[in-house]
């Protein structure tokens, strides 16, 4: 069977490229392992090449910013068995003031309102990977929003979601999310305010793990994320949800590495609604977003 890795940065976004190329290395590899023939778009329009591409494979997968990921999607789900999130689901995950309110009006904890006067998170409506989020003290500009400042440990939480929308007479199962693992996040606090993230460390088990797990799996389906997906958290008095990634994330280049299963076909099975109760782990990586695994 043929599938469609259309990763975006590598070629295409310099800032996000390293990462990019590492998520496609390992999906590349994985899916060749599990027999499958990888197809790859080539370097024209991304967009002209999905729409070529797709119909010639029998499933598909992108990877992309945010923002640009529900358009490049669109393809995927007209012409081929899709393997990720629904094109809307994305859509909505990508406006992260949307995304806060839907969370908050379901009892999902989010970072509270910025208070007046004091040093707040400024972050863009839409983006990834820290880009554009800091700590200041002035006020958010066009096509952002604030937040409160909360000190606590940062993770992230690698969830498979069964099929739950879109194609749903042949795949929907009704089984729940299924835990990958909890990440620790690596992130360096700038001089300047700004964030950058660095990679981390999986699979973890903090303290918290089972409110860390609950709250992760609410939010991902709340969102109607399908497919692999991230959510980044931050452990405080609360848990609290600081975003959403209906996508593969940098994470998967840890857990890849140290998980006995073969994350190809838990994303195959996962988009067929039938993904497994657990995943089996040997030993424990540091990851960097460029790639490189380091055993702990």
């Amino acid at each position: 069977m043929k599938v469609l890795l259309a990763e975006y940065t590598a070629a295409r976004d310099p800032a996000l490229a390293p990462e990019g190329r590492a998520m496609l290395d390992v999906l590349t590899k994985s899916f060749a392992a599990c027999g499958y023939e990888v197809i790859l778009p080539g370097p024209g329009d991304f967009y002209e090449e999905l729409v070529r591409l797709a119909p010639t494979c029998d499933m598909g997968l992108v990877i992309a910013p945010d923002t640009l990921l529900s358009r490049f999607s669109l393809p995927i789900e007209q012409h081929c068995h899709t393997l990720g999130c629904g094109s809307m689901n994305v859509a909505v995950c990508a406006n992260k003031r949307s995304t806060e309110k839907i969370l908050r009006a379901h009892g999902v904890p989010v970072p509270p309102p910025a208070p007046a006067g004091g040093k707040h998170i400024v972050k863009p409506v839409t983006g990834c990977d820290a880009q554009g989020v800091r700590l200041t003290e002035d006020a958010p500009g066009n096509g952002e929003f604030s937040q409160a400042y909360i000190e606590g440990e940062l993770y992230s939480v690698s969830l498979l979601v069964n099929r739950v929308v879109g194609e749903a007479c042949l795949y929907f199962s009704g089984n729940p999310p299924v835990v990958l693992a909890i990440n620790r996040q690596d992130v360096a606090a700038n001089d300047d305010g700004t964030f950058t993230y660095l990679g981390g460390e999986t699979p973890m088990h903090p303290a918290r793990e089972q409110e860390i797990i609950e709250t992760a799996k609410k939010a991902a389906t709340v969102l109607g994320c399908q497919g692999y997906c991230g959510i980044d958290v931050i452990v405080a008095d609360k848990v609290y949800v600081l975003d959403v990634n209906p996508r593969i994330t940098t994470s998967i280049v840890g857990i890849a590495a140290c998980m006995d299963e073969e994350i190809a076909q838990l994303i195959v099975s996962t988009s067929e609604g039938i993904a497994p109760e657990e995943v089996h782990f040997h030993g424990k990586v540091r990851f960097d977003r460029f790639g490189k695994v380091t055993p702990v």
